[in-house]
């Protein structure tokens, strides 16, 4: 099985599988989560619709696309998945979009740290390079310690790692030497 077929069933058993297969066994990508300098770029959960609505405001989550129920508990189940794999706590960021925010605390695996770096620039493509240069630069200048986990938008993860990512879904990465961000594997 490729690298790519194996990511792509590694998520899709952490988020809607039993532990089984690939990543019960603590091989594949998901493991690499366990290894020191390593982080999950996680897409929020499901939130209905594309980008935000008119009028759309920073503080006011009435203004914003949110969390559907079934969101909400894709989250709750992300965050019991991630404990099963041996992660009970993690160092928590997130973008400061409230389905963003609302899935780093559902997770449960610590406190949220906004981090203006994680923020969507869908509608702003032109603060693309600022955000994602700041994110790789937050990536590489990480202490050592426990996991990290960094709840952003499709449009960041794929910025950072050139991997497509669905609501829910994440991509492993770490930094490389060369400061670049990598996917462990490929």
């Amino acid at each position: 099985m490729n690298v790519r077929r194996r990511w792509y069933v590694a998520w899709i058993m952490l988020l809607v599988g039993p532990w089984t297969g690939v990543a019960a066994q603590g091989q594949g990508p998901m493991a690499a989560l366990l290894e020191p300098g390593t982080a999950l770029l996680l897409r929020h959960a499901l939130a209905p619709g594309i980008g935000d609505p008119p009028g759309f405001e920073l503080d006011d989550c009435s203004t914003q696309r949110n969390l559907s129920a079934a969101g909400r508990e894709q989250a709750r189940a992300l965050g019991e998945r991630l404990r099963a794999l041996g992660i009970p706590s993690a160092r928590v960021y997130s973008s400061r979009w409230c389905r963003c925010l609302e899935t780093a605390r559902l997770l449960d695996l610590g406190p949220v740290q906004p981090l203006p770096a994680l923020d969507s620039f869908f509608r702003q493509r032109d603060a693309g390079p600022s955000r994602t240069r700041a994110a790789r630069e937050f990536l590489a200048a990480l202490p050592p310690g426990p996991s990290v986990i960094l709840v952003t938008h499709q449009v960041n993860i794929s910025a950072l790692s050139g991997r497509f990512a669905a609501s829910g879904e994440g991509v492993v990465v770490r930094m490389s030497s060369q400061g670049e961000v990598e996917v462990p594997g490929e």
